[in-house]
């Protein structure tokens, strides 16, 4: 394996990462504040969709994680950015929340149930029958079905809950149609992150919970990557999956010291 050139960016996941079941994992202030010591371009992802950055930024800080607005790249961010590069100006019905919504307007597009160029589905605690009823039919007669992410299921206090990858499922059975998944483990969001903090891949790691998402984008998108045990994958799951992450440590804590 060739040898990395020095690590001179970084991208972290959120959830399973720096905070679990809404609990900072030990060592993630330390992690952040090194980071903003330090200069090093970073920023902070998550596949979910629900939250603007701003309302992410006051969701860490009242945990004591002190990130910049700036510092943070949400799947619904991707998404907008990547329909605003394929279609500039268009029109979308969106089954989301304020994060999906404001980063459309954001953009310039019109959301609307008339004739949209788009269908794209994003996360939310509030799916009804009426909307998703609506998206199958609008793709039916001819909307490109986009969602903001492929994560089936989402962590909660009380156990599992059904994500966006779920309803777009559902979607799909009833359309036949698949849909265009912007987040990760796509690696376009990856890159498009890269891009909004002036970062290469060569010189770029990816830190994450799951080797199903975080590892497989950052891999794919050719970061050095690194999983950490305090989220979704389990030890015992590391070797099941047919690529591996440049490095495996128990927390984030164990990389403060590598910025």
């Amino acid at each position: 394996m060739a040898e990395r050139k020095p690590i001179e960016s970084w991208l972290t996941d959120m959830d399973g990462v720096l905070m679990h079941e809404g609990v900072p994992v030990p060592g993630a202030d330390a992690f952040i504040k090194r980071l903003k010591e330090s200069g090093r371009p970073f920023l902070v992802l998550t596949n979910n969709s629900i939250y603007t950055p701003r309302d992410l930024h006051a969701r860490l800080g009242r945990i004591g994680l002190d990130v910049p607005t700036e510092n943070i790249w949400t799947s619904a961010l991707a998404t907008a950015q990547f329909l605003d590069d394929q279609r500039p100006g268009g029109t979308a019905y969106a089954i989301g929340e304020a994060g999906l919504t404001t980063a459309l307007h954001d953009i310039g597009y019109v959301l609307s149930d008339s004739e949209p160029d788009y269908v794209v589905l994003g996360e939310t605690r509030t799916y009804s029958f009426e909307a998703l009823t609506k998206a199958i039919r609008l793709i039916n007669d001819g909307a490109r079905f986009i969602a903001t992410n492929p994560d089936e299921t989402g962590p909660s206090a009380e156990g599992a809950l059904p994500a966006t990858g779920s309803v777009a499922a559902l979607i799909t059975k009833a359309t036949g149609r698949e849909p265009y998944f912007v987040g990760k483990p796509n690696p376009l969001m990856m890159r498009a992150g890269l891009n909004a903090i002036g970062a290469h891949s060569e010189t770029t790691a990816m830190i994450g919970d799951r080797m199903d998402t975080d590892v497989r984008a950052g891999m794919e998108a050719g970061l050095e990557t690194f999983l950490v045990l305090t989220g979704l994958t389990t030890p015992d799951q590391v070797d099941r999956f047919p690529y591996r992450a440049s490095s495996v440590v128990d927390s984030i804590a164990d990389l403060v010291e590598r910025i």
